[in-house]
């Protein structure tokens, strides 16, 4: 506990007290027409063993919120009679001001009064819980409290027996207005809770499951019940029956009202085609990692759901054609295609040639020299909206380059990760061409301190230069760098390259849905970073891929720091 505070007025004496229920600090004015009082309640966990201390208070320290008290004015007004101001703010004040504090600052908070405990329990709309199977036994007195939350989380340890389906039955029960549900690790669960769950959560906006045992009647169960779906993320979903015996998920009530659907990691995500087909609103589609051929099924959803608008595949088996179908979309903005070695230029050509209004584009192409100039060129060419480019894998020259530059004239952030091609000339070439370019990103290429000098002289705008694994580039190029623009913020990381985990992120750079931060900052929308368990396979890529396989997490955790600490990049 601090050894001083603000008074109120800057003659006071104080003492403080240990005892009872907390710790209070008292100081009272000398004026004996207006008498204040300010007593700070802290939780006891807070106090020290010491029962009776003097505390002499600071003028010049009013940081009452880094000491971390609760201050209560009262006063007598010279009548005697004591009037305790913040008792009489009404209870949504109170919530209002618990809502700004943290998870910890706010059980605190609830410790001081018992009307305290009671506002803070009403006016907590999220809760994050272990569920563990003893959770049971607590549900009751726990919803009790917590009688108004909207926004549930079920996590539990993989080693550790989850709740079943009595627990998630009952906790339905209790919260009628839950929006959104999160289950993670529940494998105790089965389509008798989830069935049972969905019969009381009509209002159910947001659905994320990962590592389940329920199957498919639970999922329709969801579907059929909850009309008001928006947003339906599954991972690793284990109770749906494999092969063609496999029960088609869908559509259901929510298909009228669903918007985002992710699909992660599963043996037969194809089970959820007619959902997606049938999802006339849907706007966003994220598959990663999803056994089978998909381009059949693209082409169905292509023909069915016109209005996408963000389309992420990352690992899956698509060709051109089930590319090309996706540019049926023309209201397409954002496009991230993560090692999909059979999509070449041509299927990037039908998309530029049809989706005008894209703005991100995200290759990672995996160092196969499919998609290279041509691709890139027909994306400058047509797409002149394009405001955010990520190459990872791929080797572009000049010659798109320089067409990137003079067509794209929104272009603001790129990034160029594992290309062999990209020297010195090419950036010269970026530095000449690119004049929106405020962010730029490149690991693993051949740039030496030449690329520095020429950085040094072109791209107006550029504000952030991140450079790392690039050996030619010494220190002495990044000081001449520095001194040549003062105001540009330059990341240098000159580290030998190693070798690292090939796995990505559940959705690495294309998992959130936000515009700039969740774009670079992978893990925001689908609940968390969990590396993908599975490593088959691993030990047999080269060298030279598995340091490839770290430009994606480079770019996606430079650009979410760059994000979170220039969110008005616009502005600036």
């Amino acid at each position: 506990m601090g050894s001083s505070l603000s008074s109120p007025s800057s003659s006071t004496s104080s003492s403080y007290h240990s005892g009872g229920g907390g710790i209070q600090i008292q100081s009272s004015n000398s004026n004996p027409r207006s008498k204040m009082k300010s007593v700070s309640m802290i939780s006891p966990l807070e106090t020290t063993d010491e029962d009776d201390m003097e505390v002499d208070l600071d003028d010049n320290n009013t940081d009452f919120v880094n000491q971390r008290r609760i201050i209560v004015i009262e006063s007598d007004n010279g009548t005697g009679n004591k009037i305790d101001y913040l008792s009489e703010l009404p209870d949504e004040c109170i919530a209002y001001i618990f809502q700004s504090l943290g998870s910890g600052d706010r059980k605190k908070c609830s410790l001081v009064c018992k009307r305290w405990f009671q506002i803070e329990g009403q006016s907590r709309h999220r809760l994050s819980l272990d569920a563990k199977s003893d959770l049971l036994a607590v549900i009751p007195s726990l919803f009790s409290r917590f009688d108004s939350v909207t926004k549930l989380a079920l996590k539990c340890d993989r080693k550790t027996t989850s709740i079943g389906d009595d627990a998630l039955i009952l906790i339905s029960f209790r919260c009628r207005n839950l929006t959104r549900l999160k289950l993670r690790a529940c494998r105790e669960l089965t389509d008798t809770g989830m069935i049972g769950f969905a019969k009381n959560c009509l209002n159910l906006k947001k659905l994320s499951c990962g590592s389940c045992t329920f199957g498919a009647k639970g999922m329709n169960a969801v579907l059929n019940h909850c009309a008001a779906l928006e947003e339906l993320s599954v991972k690793r979903l284990r109770g749906i029956t494999d092969g063609a015996a496999a029960e088609p998920i869908g559509p259901g009530l929510a298909a009228g009202s669903l918007k985002t659907i992710c699909l992660k990691e599963l043996y037969n995500g194809q089970c959820f085609g007619p959902l997606i087909v049938g999802s006339k609103k849907l706007k966003t589609l994220k598959l990663f990692r999803c056994s089978g051929d998909w381009d059949n099924l693209l082409e169905s959803i292509a023909e069915r759901v016109s209005g996408l608008v963000e389309v992420h595949l990352e690992r899956l088996q698509v060709s051109d054609r089930g590319l090309a179908s996706i540019s049926n979309s023309p209201n397409l903005e954002i496009l991230h295609l993560v090692k999909t070695p059979e999509c070449t230029n041509m299927a990037l050509t039908s998309i530029a040639a049809r989706c005008k209004l894209l703005r991100k584009l995200h290759i990672d192409g995996w160092r196969t020299n499919r998609i290279g100039d041509e691709g890139l060129i027909a994306i400058a060419k047509s797409c002149s909206n394009l405001q955010e480019l990520v190459l990872i894998g791929v080797n572009p020259t000049c010659l798109s380059l320089g067409q990137l530059g003079s067509n794209c004239l929104n272009l603001e952030r790129l990034a160029l990760c594992g290309s062999e091609s990209i020297g010195d000339a090419e950036i010269s070439c970026i530095a000449a061409k690119f004049v929106a370019l405020r962010k730029l990103c490149i690991k693993a290429c051949p740039v030496s301190d030449s690329g520095m000098e020429a950085l040094a002289g072109g791209c107006p705008k550029l504000v952030k230069v991140k450079i790392k694994k690039c050996k030619g580039v010494t220190c002495d190029g990044a000081d001449w760098l520095r001194a040549s623009r003062q105001a540009l913020d330059i990341n240098l990381d000159i580290a030998a390259v190693e070798q690292v985990d090939a796995s990505t992120s559940d959705g690495g750079a294309q998992e959130t849905a936000a515009e700039f931060t969740p774009l670079f900052g992978q893990n925001a929308a689908a609940g968390g970073a969990d590396v993908a368990s599975s490593s088959n396979g691993r030990s047999a890529l080269p060298k030279a891929r598995l340091a490839l396989f770290a430009g994606r997490n480079f770019v996606a955790c430079t650009f979410g720091r760059w994000a979170n600490s220039n969110n008005g990049s616009h502005s600036s």
